[in-house]
């Protein structure tokens, strides 16, 4: 008995031990837009294994030894018989972790691992600019992810960014200047000689002079001309604002308003013959309204044609007081007599 049982230790502990350790995980760089080949390293997959690729959770490449069939999710994977698996024209897409487990031909678990695959864009070959008036270099790339800059100036490293511009300000220009770009997956550099005279750097100091005098003409006058116009604007103003607003004279000015006396109408025959506005009517102190009958017959005898032969008498100066008229007393008979003619 114990030998047996030391037997079957034996074997489990042999089969376990030709996989590695679970959860194992290696990175993987990838070259954006490149295939990739993902391995099992120290490992041999025989005619008889199964092998099956995941990525998460989901099946992306499957490989049966017993019957020799392949599992492809889509044309961007492809798997071999020895258990590699390739991935085409890789993209962004593709980061993420892949996961490989092998199984032996009684279906127990021979291998498991895990491979984290990032994706990086290679890196352009540098460019480098210098400005000798202000003593710059620059230096810069287009293309390139995670990548790191570093400038020599000879043999020393003169600055180092993980950027993709840098710039330096030199004190001499005995040696020549070096930037390099650099990734997990590319790298590029360039060699530039600087050279500036002093007589060019004279005339980019003139040059700058010049263009910062030009440029306070150029603001001084436009101030000026803002100024001007906004006076010019304001006098305007100003100007319309008379127009439309004549100056009102107050009341001490112009006066008390003067009373015209029956002469001085009478003078001025504008303001006397000038009719009375309608339903008007002139009553003198203490006169009565008359009697709705008195008042018919009034009527009556003002609407008839004045006597043929007669000439009116156009009264010049204001309109006389009309007198009072005293109503008669009725007669006896109940007929009313006419009125006596006005004086």
């Amino acid at each position: 008995m114990r030998c047996k049982f030391l037997t079957s230790f034996l074997l489990l502990f042999s089969i376990s031990s030709k996989g590695a350790v679970s959860g194992d995980r290696n990175i993987i760089w990838g070259t954006l837009g490149h295939d990739i080949n993902l391995t099992i390293p120290n490992f041999r997959v025989t005619d008889t294994d199964d092998v099956r690729w995941e990525k998460g959770r989901s099946l992306v490449a499957q490989f049966k030894g017993k019957t020799g069939k392949t599992f492809q999710q889509t044309e961007a994977f492809e798997i071999f018989k020895n258990g590699a698996l390739q991935i085409k024209t890789l993209r962004r897409e593709d980061n993420g972790t892949y996961n490989v487990m092998v199984y032996g031909a009684d279906g127990s678990s021979k291998l498991q691992k895990a491979f984290d695959l990032r994706v990086l864009e290679r890196v352009s070959k540098p460019e480098i600019s210098w400005e000798c008036s202000n003593t710059t270099l620059t230096c810069k790339v287009k293309e390139g992810t995670d990548l790191e800059l570093k400038l020599y100036g000879g043999k020393k490293i003169l600055s180092s960014l993980s950027q993709k511009i840098l710039s330096h300000k030199w004190t001499s220009l005995n040696a020549p200047f070096k930037c390099n770009a650099k990734n997990k997956v590319s790298e590029e550099s360039i060699t530039a000689e600087v050279s500036c005279s002093e007589k060019g750097l004279h005339f980019y100091v003139i040059v700058g002079a010049c263009a910062g005098g030009l440029l306070f003409v150029v603001l001084g006058a436009l101030l000026t001309f803002c100024i001007c116009k906004r006076k010019k604007q304001n006098r305007r103003r100003k100007d319309e604002e008379l127009e439309i607003k004549p100056p009102r004279m107050s009341t001490m000015e112009r006066g008390p308003k003067p009373y015209l006396t029956p002469a001085a109408a009478a003078q001025n025959p504008a303001t006397s013959q000038a009719p009375p506005p309608p339903g008007h009517h002139l009553q003198t102190a203490g006169h009565r309204p008359l009697p709705p009958t008195h008042r018919t017959r009034e009527q009556q005898q003002k609407k008839r044609p004045p006597p043929s032969g007669t000439q009116t008498h156009q009264q010049k100066g204001p309109p006389l007081p009309r007198p009072r008229v005293q109503p008669k007393p009725p007669s006896r008979d109940g007929e009313d007599a006419p009125l006596p003619p006005p004086s």
